[in-house]
C-alpha cells in the first residue's frame, strides 16, 4: 500500500461513517453501501494484513484505523491456522506496542477496537506460547506509567476477562472452556487483585490524577472487580437475561481477598464518596460478594462475621440514606437486599449482631420505597421478594434462635409493609388522575404489576388474618360506596355524569381494581399441600373472595340492567377477570369429587390432587373445599361457576370492540374448559348450552368486529372442544350437526350466490368470519370420529365453495389468509384423525378440493403483477398467502391419508395440478426474499423437501434450468443460519443422493431425467460435497449435525466428487498439514462400507464428528 491508495482508504471511511462526499478512479460518487463493500474487502483475506499494519502506522484519520482494527480481528479469528506461532506474537507485540506508543491520543473506539484484537489474539493462542498467558503482566507495565496508560492497562484487563469468559463464534463450547479454565487458574485471580488494587490506590490517593481521570479510573477497576466476580467459574454458562445474581463459584485460593474486612469496606466506602455510574458499581460489586458460595468460608464463624459486616454496611446505609437519592444506587441497593436473603438463611440473619435494627430499618426503607411509587415501580419487586424470602423461611427456624422475639418483629414489619403497600396502590389511583396523563399508571405497566403480585401471597398469608382484615376494611366502604354512586348513576352511562362525579367514580373503580388484583394473587396462592391445609386460610379466602364475587355481581347487573351502556373502567374488567383466574386454578378442579356426579377414584386434578377412595369419608381437601364455599355464602361451587361463566358471556356481549378483555375473557373460558373437573362442571351449566346454542354474531357482537377475527377462532374451539369431550352432547342437550348448524345456514347463503355476488363486499366479513369459525372448529376435532363428523357435513356440498372463494378473493389477503389458515387446519393429519376406511375414497376426495383451493389460488396470483408499495406490501399481498398454500399443500403431501399413485393410474390430474401450481409459486419468488422472510422459507424448503421426498417423477421430468433453478435454492438454504432450513436441505440432498445410489443403471425415467440434468451440469454433486465439507469444517456449530446426514449417500452416490474435494482441499495446506489431513481421511473412510443402512450411517456420522475436531486443529484457510 502506498500514500495514494492510504488516501482513497481514509476518503472511503470518512462516507462510511460521516456520509462525506467521495469519487471512484472514474469520477463517480461512492454511496455509503459502496464504502462498506469496499472496506469489507480489507477483511476477505490474510493476505491484507500488511496494508492494515500500513494504515494503522500511517494514517492519521480515526475510522481508517478503526477499520483496520476491525479488519485484523475478522482475519485473524477467521485464518487462524495461517500463522506460525512466532508470526502471533509479533502481531500481539506489535499491537500491545502501538496502544502503548499511540494509545492516550486515539480515539475511544479505535482503542476499544485495538484491545479486542490483543484480547481475542490471546484467547485464541493461549495454549500455544506461554507469553499469551502473561498479557496480565504485560498489562502491569501500563498500570505502572502514566495515568492515561494505566487507564489504558483497565480497559485491557477488562476485555480480556469478557474476550475469555464469552464464548466465541466458530469455536466449539469444548475449546472455549478449556481456554476459560485454564485462564481462571493461571490469570484472573491476578487480574482482581489489580482492580482491588487499584481501587485502594485511588482510595489511598497514591495515584495523583485530575478529578477526570480519578473518575474514569474508578469506574474501570471497578468494573473490573464486577467482571471477575462474574466470571463463569465452573461452566455453568448463566443466562444473561435474568437479573438474579447466581451463587458466585469463586475458587478456594480467592478466600483471604474476599473474606478480608478491608474489601467490602472499601467497597461500602466507595459507594458512599461517589457518584453514579461509579457507586452503583461498587454496589453491584458488593451484591456480587454477598452471593459468594457458602463453602468458601471454612467455618459457620467466619461466614457469620462475614454476614456481620454486610448488615452492618447495610445498616450505615440505611440509617444515613446514603446516595440513595440516586436512582442507579436506589436500583442496586434494593437488588442487594434482595439478594441477601438468597443466599443466607433465616436462621444465620437471626443470629446476626443488629438484626432488629436491620429488619426495622429494611420496613422503613421498603414502606419509604413503597409511599415514593412513581420513582421505584421497577424496584419494589425486588424488596416484596426480600420480605417473601424471609417470611417463607420462619416455619424452618426455632424461635429461641439467635435474637429475642425475632418472629413476631417479623410479624409486625411485614403488616406494616403490606398496609404501606396497599395505601399507596390505592393512593396512586388518584395521584395518577390528578396529573392528568404525567404520570404512568402503574396498572399499565404490565410487567412490573406482575412482578409485584407474584410476590404477595407468600408475605400475605404469613400473617393473614390482620392482613385480610386490613384489606377488608379499605374494600367494604369502597364497596359501599361504589354502589351508592351506582345506584345514582343507574343505567346511564358514567361519562354523561358531571365531570366531578366521574372523576370520583374512576377514583373508585381504580381502587377497586387494586384490591381485586390483590385479593385475586392472594386467593391463587392458596395452597393444597399438607402442611398449610389445616389452617383455616379457606375461610379468610372466602371472606374475600366473596367482596370480589359481589362487585362483579354490581358490575355485571349494571351492564346488563343498561343493555351495555352502564359499562365499568375496562381495567376494573381485567382485574376481574384476573381474579376469576386464580380462583378457577385453586378451588375450581373438585366439582366431580365433592358432587359425586363423576368418578372419584380414577379423577386426576389439575393440581395434581390424589385419588379419593369412593367408599371412606371425605378427605382433608374435600372438606377444606366445602367450608370455603359454605363460608363464601354464594351458593355452592355449581352457582359460583355460573355466576363466572355468565360474566364471561356477558363481556363477549357487550364489551364487542375492546380486543384486551374479549381476549382474556376467551382465555379464561379455553382454561376452564381444559380443565378435567372444570370442564365437566361447565357442561352442567344454563350459560354454557346458551353459549353453545347462540354462537352467532347476532347474539355476541364481539363476532363482528374485524379486531376479534383471531378470537373467534378461540370462540369456536372452546365450545367444540366441551361439546365434543365425554359425555357433552347429552349434557349440553345438542347434537355436533346442531352446534354447526349457523355455519352450514352461512355455508348454504354463500354457496348459492353467483361469482359476481359472492365477490361483493357484502360477503366479505362474512366468508372471513366462516373460515375463522371453521377453523376453530376443527383445531378441537383430536380423533376420526370427531374428524369425521365435520367432514361429511362439508362434503360434497360445501366443499366447492373454498376453491370458488380462492378464486374470486385471491388479491385480499384479509379473506383469502382466513381460508387457507382454515385448510391447513383441515388438512392437518394430526393424532391420525384423517384417517378413513379402506373402502372410502374420503382421502383422494380430501385431496381434490385441496389441490382445487391451491391451484385456483395459486394460478389467479401467478397471472397478477406483483404489488407496489414496498417490502412489506409485497409480503402481505404476495408472499404470505403462497407461504400458506405451501403448508397447505405440505400438510395433504405428508399427510399419509392419499395413495397418490391413483391420481396417475385413473388419469387425475389433480396431483399434478397441485405440484405444478406449486412449483410455479416457488419459482416466481426471488430467492433474496425467501431467505427473508422465516415462516416463507420454512414452507418453501419444506415443500422442496417434500417433493424430493415423494415425487421425484414429477422433480426428475422437470426442465434442467427449472431444476437446477430448485438445486440452486437447496445450496443456499443449506447455508442458511437458522438450523431448521439447513436441516430440511440436507434431508433433501440426501433424497436425490440415496436414490441416485439405490437406483443408477437401472432403467428408469427418473434416472434417465437425472442423467440428462447431470449432463448438462456435472459438476452439481461436486459442489454439493464441497458445500457440505466446507461447512462442516468451518461452519457454525448449529449445523453440523443437519449437514452430516446427507454426507454418507453424497460419497456414495458419487465417488469422484469426494475424491476431487479431498485433493482441492490437500491442495491448500502445508506438507506437514497435507499429511495430517491424509491420515484423517484415512481414520474417517475406515471400517465405512458401501451401504446406507442406518448402522453404517450412524458410525458414519460418528467418524465425522471425530474428523471434523481433529481437522479443524490445524486447517488453514
Amino acid at each position: 500500500m502506498d500514500q495514494q491508495q492510504l488516501a482513497q482508504v481514509e476518503s472511503l471511511c470518512e462516507t462510511l461513517y460521516t456520509g462525506a462526499a467521495s469519487t471512484s478512479e472514474s469520477g463517480e460518487p461512492i454511496t455509503r453501501a459502496e464504502a462498506q463493500s469496499r472496506l469489507l474487502s480489507l477483511q476477505s483475506s490474510a493476505d491484507y494484513i500488511p496494508q492494515c499494519q500500513y494504515i494503522l502506522d500511517h494514517s492519521q484519520s480515526h475510522y481508517a484505523r478503526l477499520v483496520a482494527s476491525n479488519s485484523l480481528t475478522e482475519l485473524i479469528t477467521t485464518h487462524w491456522n495461517n500463522f506460525t506461532v512466532p508470526q502471533r506474537i509479533d502481531i500481539r507485540n506489535y499491537i500491545l506496542g502501538y496502544l502503548a506508543n499511540q494509545g492516550p491520543t486515539l480515539q475511544d473506539f479505535v482503542v476499544t477496537s485495538l484491545i479486542k484484537l490483543v484480547c481475542r489474539i490471546t484467547k485464541l493462542g493461549w495454549f500455544d506460547d506461554k507469553t499469551h498467558r502473561e498479557l496480565a503482566d504485560d498489562v502491569t507495565k501500563f498500570l505502572q506509567a502514566t495515568v492515561d496508560h494505566c487507564i489504558l492497562g483497565l480497559k485491557i484487563l477488562n476485555q480480556l476477562v469478557d474476550e475469555l469468559n464469552i464464548p466465541t463464534t466458530g469455536r466449539t463450547l469444548t475449546q472455549h472452556r478449556k481456554t476459560s479454565v485454564s485462564f481462571r487458574d493461571v490469570c484472573l485471580f491476578k487480574v482482581f487483585q489489580l482492580g482491588l488494587t487499584t481501587l485502594k490506590q485511588l482510595q489511598t490517593r497514591a495515584i495523583v490524577a485530575d478529578p477526570r481521570q480519578e473518575a474514569i479510573l474508578g469506574e474501570q477497576a471497578l468494573s473490573l472487580v464486577v467482571r471477575c466476580l462474574n466470571f463463569d467459574f465452573i461452566g455453568t454458562n448463566p443466562d444473561e437475561s435474568t437479573e438474579d445474581v447466581g451463587t458466585i463459584q469463586a475458587p478456594t485460593s480467592w478466600r483471604n481477598i474476599l473474606q478480608n474486612p478491608g474489601t467490602i469496606e472499601m467497597l461500602f466506602e466507595f459507594y458512599a464518596n461517589t457518584d453514579p455510574p461509579r457507586s452503583s458499581k461498587a454496589m453491584e460489586a458488593v451484591i456480587l460478594l454477598c452471593s459468594v458460595r457458602r463453602s468458601l468460608f471454612p467455618t459457620d464463624k467466619d461466614r457469620a462475621e462475614f454476614l456481620g459486616r454486610l448488615m452492618t454496611g447495610i445498616r450505615e446505609l440505611l440509617k444515613n440514606q446514603t446516595g440513595l437519592q440516586h436512582q442507579d444506587n436506589y436500583h442496586q441497593f434494593c437488588r442487594l437486599l434482595g439478594r441477601l436473603k438468597a443466599n443466607y438463611q433465616l436462621s444465620e440473619l437471626v443470629k446476626a449482631d443488629g438484626y432488629l435494627e436491620w429488619l426495622e430499618l429494611c420496613s422503613s426503607f421498603t414502606v419509604q420505597s413503597i409511599r415514593n411509587w412513581q420513582y421505584s415501580t421497577n424496584s419494589i419487586h425486588y424488596l416484596l421478594a426480600l420480605w417473601g424470602r424471609l417470611v417463607a423461611a420462619v416455619p424452618y427456624v426455632r424461635p429461641e434462635t439467635g435474637a429475642r422475639g425475632h418472629v413476631q418483629a417479623l410479624e409486625k414489619q411485614v403488616i406494616t409493609v403490606v398496609e404501606a403497600y396497599v395505601d399507596s396502590m390505592l393512593g396512586s389511583v388518584e395521584t395518577v388522575l390528578r396529573e392528568e396523563g404525567a404520570l404512568d399508571d402503574p396498572l399499565d405497566d404490565e410487567g412490573s404489576l406482575k412482578e409485584q403480585l407474584d410476590r404477595l401471597p407468600v408475605i400475605c398469608r404469613f400473617q393473614y388474618g390482620p392482613i385480610a382484615n386490613y384489606i377488608l376494611s379499605k374494600y367494604d366502604p369502597l364497596l359501599a360506596k361504589y354502589r351508592e354512586m351506582m345506584n345514582h348513576l343507574g343505567t346511564s352511562a358514567t361519562s354523561s355524569a358531571p365531570p366531578d362525579v366521574q372523576q370520583q367514580v374512576a377514583i373508585v373503580e381504580g381502587q377497586l381494581t387494586w384490591l381485586t388484583y390483590m385479593v385475586g394473587t392472594i386467593v391463587g396462592g392458596h395452597s393444597w399441600s399438607s402442611a398449610h391445609m389445616g389452617d383455616g386460610d379457606e375461610t379468610i379466602d372466602a371472606s374475600l373472595s366473596r367482596r370480589t364475587l359481589q362487585l362483579s355481581q354490581g358490575v355485571e347487573y349494571r351492564l346488563t340492567s343498561s343493555n351495555g351502556i352502564g359499562r365499568a373502567d375496562p381495567k376494573l374488567e381485567m382485574a376481574l377477570l384476573y381474579y376469576f383466574q386464580n380462583f378457577r386454578r385453586v378451588y375450581m378442579f373438585m366439582w366431580d369429587q365433592v358432587s359425586g356426579s363423576g368418578t372419584v377414584s380414577g379423577s386426576v386434578s389439575m393440581v395434581g390432587m390424589m385419588a379419593a377412595k369412593l367408599d371412606s369419608a371425605p378427605s382433608t381437601k374435600q372438606k377444606v373445599y366445602q367450608r370455603m364455599f359454605e363460608h363464601l355464602g354464594m351458593g355452592d361451587h355449581t352457582a359460583v361457576a355460573n355466576l363466572i361463566v355468565t360474566k364471561v358471556g356477558n363481556n363477549l356481549k357487550f364489551w364487542p370492540e375492546e380486543e384486551d378483555i374479549v381476549s382474556k375473557t376467551l382465555e379464561l373460558l379455553l382454561d376452564m374448559a381444559g380443565g378435567y373437573s372444570s370442564s365437566k362442571l361447565l357442561l352442567t351449566l344454563d350459560t354454557v348450552k346458551y353459549l353453545a346454542r347462540h354462537h352467532t354474531e347476532d347474539q355476541f357482537p364481539f363476532l363482528a368486529v374485524p379486531g376479534n377475527v383471531r378470537q373467534r377462532t378461540t370462540f369456536h374451539a372452546t365450545l367444540t372442544r366441551l361439546l365434543l369431550s365425554p359425555g357433552g352432547e347429552d349434557k349440553l342437550g345438542l347434537s355436533f350437526e346442531q352446534f354447526i348448524e349457523p355455519l352450514v345456514t352461512v355455508l348454504n347463503q354463500l354457496g348459492g350466490l353467483s361469482p359476481a355476488d359472492l365477490r361483493s363486499e357484502q360477503a366479505r366479513r362474512p366468508l372471513i368470519g366462516l373460515f375463522r369459525d371453521l377453523r376453530g372448529v376443527a383445531s378441537s376435532l383430536h380423533n376420526r370420529r370427531t374428524y369425521s363428523m365435520l367432514f361429511d357435513i362439508l362434503h360434497p356440498q360445501h366443499l366447492p365453495l373454498l376453491a370458488k372463494v380462492a378464486d374470486t378473493w385471491h388479491d385480499q389477503p384479509d379473506v383469502i389468509i382466513s381460508l387457507l389458515r382454515f385448510m391447513q387446519e383441515f388438512c392437518h393429519n394430526k393424532a391420525n384423525r384423517v384417517n378413513f376406511d379402506q373402502s372410502s375414497a374420503n382421502g383422494i376426495l380430501l385431496f381434490r378440493a385441496t389441490s382445487d383451493v391451491v391451484c385456483a389460488y395459486g394460478r389467479r396470483l401467478l397471472a397478477t403483477p406483483p404489488p407496489t408499495g414496498g417490502e412489506m406490501e409485497m409480503y402481505k399481498k404476495r408472499y404470505k398467502g403462497i407461504g400458506i398454500a405451501l403448508n397447505v399443500l405440505n400438510s395433504a403431501l405428508g399427510g399419509n391419508y392419499v395413495c397418490f399413485g391413483v391420481f396417475s393410474l385413473y388419469n387425475d390430474p389433480a396431483l399434478d395440478n397441485a405440484l405444478d401450481v406449486s412449483l410455479q409459486m416457488v419459482l416466481s419468488i426471488p430467492l433474496d426474499d425467501v431467505m427473508a422472510y422465516p415462516k416463507l422459507s420454512k414452507a418453501y424448503y419444506a415443500f422442496i423437501e417434500i417433493i424430493f421426498r415423494s415425487h421425484k417423477r414429477t422433480v426428475m421430468a422437470l426442465e434442467t434450468s427449472v431444476f437446477m433453478q430448485l438445486l440452486n435454492a437447496i445450496h443456499e438454504g443449506l447455508q442458511a443460519s437458522d438450523a431448521t432450513l439447513s436441516s430440511l436441505c440436507a434431508n433433501t440432498i440426501d433424497h436425490i443422493a440415496t436414490f441416485y445410489f439405490a437406483n443408477n443403471g437401472k432403467d428408469k425415467p427418473e434416472i434417465h431425467s437425472m442423467n440428462k440434468h447431470l449432463a448438462a451440469q456435472p459438476t452439481l454433486f461436486t459442489s454439493l460435497t464441497a458445500t457440505l465439507f466446507n461447512l462442516l469444517l468451518f461452519g457454525a456449530p448449529q449445523n453440523h449435525w443437519a449437514v452430516m446426514r446427507p454426507m454418507l449417500s453424497l460419497m456414495l452416490a458419487s465417488e469422484n466428487s469426494f475424491s476431487s474435494y479431498k485433493e482441492h482441499l490437500l491442495g491448500t495446506q502445508t506438507p506437514e498439514n497435507q499429511a495430517l489431513l491424509n491420515e484423517a481421511f484415512a481414520k474417517l473412510l475406515s471400517d465405512v462400507n458401501r451401504s446406507l443402512d442406518s448402522a453404517n450411517r450412524d458410525r458414519f456420522t460418528q467418524k465425522l464428528t471425530a474428523f471434523r475436531v481433529t481437522a479443524r486443529g490445524f486447517l488453514t484457510l
